[in-house]
């Protein structure tokens, strides 16, 4: 087992007072791993990838075709417990509910349109990789005043046109333009699979770091279109924003595995951190 899928396990409870047999909902135990953690919270990728393995258990699927996600409050590092609800039983697509709970409260729902995904060639694309540097021409590092613990299991290396600051001091470049570049894989040598994917399209520094928009960026709601299985070897991604607007922002994400097929697409809305740039006087 990797270190991925033992830290995105889930437990299903056996048939019990919390078990609905008539509705087939179910409730799994989960454990939430801090070494996947963006400063003290959990990435919002990570717990995606936990709440959609619970989620195509509930419906006997094997991978998520479509997650979409409301992200209510971050939950902390430790025990939590899902909740799943089948919507659809289908022959071709099924539909479940998985709701992440700590304690009495809800901290992430998502919906999932779960199925079985092919590798064949896709039959039209628009694109394709993002032009880039080899990954051996790209740095893995972060930034060196945050910790990112997810980067202990995550290998990413950024383009360095699309780095936002200093890999040195951390002192921010911002270059005005909110896309990023970047090349992943799993540290521990595993393979990318489909719940990987989910990982690969949320960890992007955000790209409003470019526009001098620093601090914090919670993610609110994130859609994950998974497109194919991926082959071995190091997944090329690119993310960018769109509009930023009052506060928020949007970010699309495009991830392509080493034959050059898109594999996953992504878009999220998140707010934006700090404070606009005010003009020159």
């Amino acid at each position: 087992m990797s270190a991925f899928e033992k830290a995105t396990a889930v437990r299903r409870r056996g048939e019990s007072s919390e078990y609905d047999t008539a509705s087939n909902d179910a409730r799994y135990d989960a454990e939430l791993d801090p070494g996947w953690n963006i400063g003290d919270k959990p990435n919002g990728g990570y717990l995606l990838a936990v709440l959609a393995r619970a989620a195509c258990d509930a419906v006997g699927t094997e991978h998520p075709l479509a997650v979409t996600a409301h992200y209510l409050r971050a939950p902390e590092s430790g025990p939590a417990e899902i909740r799943t609800e089948v919507v659809r039983s289908g022959r071709r697509a099924s539909t479940s509910r998985a709701v992440l709970w700590q304690g009495d409260k809800p901290y992430l729902d998502a919906t999932v349109t779960s199925g079985r995904l092919g590798d064949v060639a896709a039959d039209w694309a628009e694109g394709g990789p993002p032009d880039m540097p080899p990954p051996e021409e790209c740095d893995g590092r972060g930034n060196p005043n945050f910790p990112i613990s997810l980067f202990d299991n995550v290998e990413m290396r950024v383009d360095p046109a699309t780095m936002a600051f200093d890999l040195e001091t951390g002192k921010p470049i911002p270059n005005g333009t909110p896309a990023e570049r970047y090349w992943f894989r799993l540290r521990d040598g595993a393979e990318p699979d489909v719940m990987s994917l989910l990982i690969a399209v949320d960890c992007a520094f955000p790209t409003v770091f470019h526009l001098g928009r620093f601090g914090w960026a919670p993610t609110v709601e994130l859609s994950v279109l998974l497109r194919g299985l991926p082959a071995p070897g190091w997944l090329a991604c690119e993310a960018h924003t769109r509009l930023v607007a009052g506060g928020w922002f949007d970010e699309e994400a495009s991830v392509w595995d080493s034959t050059g097929r898109l594999v996953a697409q992504s878009r999220q809305l998140a707010l934006a951190g700090g404070e606009p740039p005010q003009p020159a006087t």
